[in-house]
């Protein structure tokens, strides 16, 4: 409502708006316990509606960065939801994602976690706690990443890209996810 109180003023007095086309969220949840992709995706769920997307699950053994908190035997799943977000929706996204993952915390370690981004037509978008040369804050001690891009029908990597995310497999998942929010945007 106040967007389009803005908007009304903005144009009564002959400014130029440029609204942004909202992009679809995805979020990759991984985990040791299985039974925790159910509840996350219910929560999720709440948020954001049933997901339209669910990966296969796949072995998260690319580093052991999680294991001293999490255990071994990590397996991840990506999901993608139906309700389109603008892009400033994604630092508060991230927040709610911590909120899920402090659920199931056990004397302080996390049993999920849980990384949301988005996808538009040109790129893959995380968000993350942790700051580094590639990431700006988007708010809330929050940054976000271009982690793909996508140029001649493929998504491509980074040099900064996650070598999960840079493979073959998931620039195909993701693939598939941007063909559905494609279609979404046709309506």
């Amino acid at each position: 409502m106040l967007f389009t109180y803005v908007i009304c003023i903005l144009c009564e007095l002959g400014a130029s708006v440029v609204r942004y086309i909202p992009v679809k969220p995805v979020i990759s949840v991984f985990t040791g316990i299985d039974s925790l992709f159910g509840m996350v995706e219910e929560a999720l769920a709440g948020h954001l509606g049933s997901p339209d997307y669910a990966s296969q699950l796949f072995g998260f053994h690319q580093t052991a960065y999680y294991e001293k908190e999490m255990g071994a035997g990590l397996v991840r799943r990506i999901y993608s939801f139906p309700r389109l977000i603008e892009q400033s929706e994604l630092a508060p996204l991230k927040r709610f994602s911590i909120e899920i993952e402090d659920r199931w915390r056990i004397e302080g370690r996390r049993q999920v976690n849980i990384d949301p981004g988005y996808i538009s037509l040109a790129k893959l978008v995380l968000a993350t706690t942790k700051d580094n040369v590639h990431r700006l804050c988007i708010g809330d001690g929050i940054f976000a990443e271009v982690t793909l891009y996508f140029q001649k029908g493929r998504f491509h990597p980074w040099p900064w890209t996650y070598p999960d995310y840079a493979s073959e497999v998931y620039r195909a998942v993701f693939e598939d996810i941007r063909s559905i929010y494609r279609r979404q945007l046709r309506g």
